[in-house]
């Protein structure tokens, strides 16, 4: 959810955790399908019209539980799960492109996938457009002078244009521990707690 007052994402934590105890081969897989429709896209001319119809391809089944027994479901035939996806598609009326595009996606059984294809080809197209993701922890909320002046350290330290998405963690004590792609700056009290530690076992 987004923080209208300062722009900050909130409580984007939990997903992004699911994703990161995905295989790494599904992931990979996830990737090379987003990479497709996003070069698709840039052959038609109409990348923020695909994103936008994938988010909300992807919202519909996330709202729905029983969507979201289908498209997780290992027991439905890759073939069943397709015909029910293209009545969801028409109802949604969202492109040829894309009904096509879910159609392969759902024959070659994976439709699991939806989550990280939709996640995958906003970050790509983040990516071309120079800006990065900023997931920021703390145990509470950052004010909004807290949060300009951490987007504005971050976007000096990584050149890029800073899109920042917050989530509470109380174990963190205190501090706040940030992760910038596979970077993770940990400046909580835990964090260094946990340095200390480690600091006076190896002494």
């Amino acid at each position: 959810m987004e923080d209208a007052g300062t722009g900050r994402r909130q409580g984007a934590g939990p997903g992004h955790s699911a994703d990161r105890r995905r295989p790494v081969s599904s992931r990979l897989t996830a990737r090379r399908y987003a990479k497709a429709l996003l070069q698709i896209g840039d052959q038609q001319g109409n990348v923020p019209q695909l994103q936008q119809e994938l988010d909300t391809v992807a919202a519909t089944v996330a709202a729905n539980a029983d969507l979201s027994r289908l498209v997780a479901s290992p027991l439905v035939l890759p073939t069943k799960k397709a015909e029910v996806f293209e009545a969801i598609l028409a109802t949604a009326k969202v492109s040829p492109t894309l009904r096509h595009f879910f159609r392969v996606v759902a024959e070659a059984g994976r439709l699991n996938l939806l989550a990280d294809i939709r996640r995958t080809f906003a970050d790509q197209v983040d990516e071309r457009a120079g800006i990065v993701e900023a997931r920021v922890a703390s145990a509470q909320p950052l004010s909004d002078a807290q949060t300009q002046a951490l987007v504005a350290s971050l976007a000096t330290r990584t050149g890029k244009t800073i899109r920042l998405s917050w989530h509470q963690d109380a174990t963190l004590l205190g501090g706040l521990k940030v992760q910038v792609g596979s970077t993770v700056l940990d400046a909580s009290l835990q964090g260094q707690l946990r340095q200390l530690k480690t600091q006076l076992l190896s002494a």
